[in-house]
C-alpha cells in the first residue's frame, strides 16, 4: 500500500457518549471546526491512521495524539473537557527525520540538529529551553516535560519561530517550551 493510499484511508469516529454510544461523526481528513457536527465527545475509535485532536477550533488549544485503537472514555482518562472542536490527520511518513531545535525564539541561542527521539534536551544537550525549531523532515510530537510527558504539540515540516507567540493565550500555553521530542513513526499506524 502506498503512503498516499494509506493517508486517504485514515479514519477516526467520534461519539457523543462513553463506550461508543450516542450520535457519531466520522472523519477521514482535517476538520477545522467540528462544533456543527457534535456538541460533545466522550469516546472515539481510530480505525486507520493517526490524528491530533484539539479542544478549540482551527487546530488550537490543548491537543492529544490518537493512534489506531479504541478510546471508550478517553476524555476523562486524559483529563480533557468534553469538547473536541477540531482534528488533524497526520500523514504517514517513511522518510528521514530531521529537525533543528533552538534555545531562544527566532532561531537564537544554542542550536542542535536532531534525527531521532530525545527524552530530555537537558540531559542530551544541556539546554534548559527550546523556544523555536525548524522541522526539515518528518512529523514530530514535542512535549512540555522530559520523558514525553505533559502537554504536547504536533510539528509538521516548517519553521516555528516563536512557541510563545504561537501558543500565547491558547489554553494557558503562553510561554510554552518543549523538553522532549519524539518522531511519529510507521509503528503508530
Amino acid at each position: 500500500m502506498t503512503t498516499s493510499n494509506m493517508n486517504m484511508m485514515s479514519k477516526i469516529i467520534f461519539y457523543e457518549d462513553r463506550n461508543f454510544q450516542g450520535r457519531s461523526y466520522e472523519c477521514m481528513n482535517d476538520m477545522s471546526d467540528m462544533s456543527s457536527y457534535m456538541s460533545r465527545c466522550h469516546s472515539c475509535r481510530v480505525e486507520r491512521g493517526c490524528f491530533m485532536v484539539y479542544d478549540r477550533t482551527n487546530y488550537m488549544g490543548n491537543q492529544y495524539f490518537m493512534r489506531r485503537g479504541e478510546y471508550s472514555d478517553y476524555m476523562s482518562m486524559m483529563g480533557m473537557s468534553d469538547c473536541i472542536r477540531s482534528c488533524r490527520m497526520i500523514p504517514m511518513y517513511r522518510g528521514n527525520y530531521r529537525m533543528r531545535i533552538y534555545e531562544r525564539e527566532n532561531f537564537g541561542g544554542q542550536m542542535y540538529e536532531m534525527m531521532d527521539d530525545c527524552d530530555s534536551i537537558m540531559d542530551r544537550y544541556r539546554m534548559s529551553n527550546c523556544m523555536s525549531c525548524n522541522v526539515m523532515e518528518g512529523h514530530w510530537l514535542m512535549y512540555e516535560q522530559p520523558n514525553y510527558r505533559g502537554r504536547m504539540m504536533y510539528m509538521r515540516p516548517g519553521e516555528y519561530r516563536s512557541f510563545g507567540q504561537m501558543f500565547g493565550g491558547m489554553g494557558g500555553m503562553g510561554g510554552m517550551r518543549f523538553m522532549s521530542m519524539r518522531r511519529i513513526m510507521d509503528s503508530y499506524y
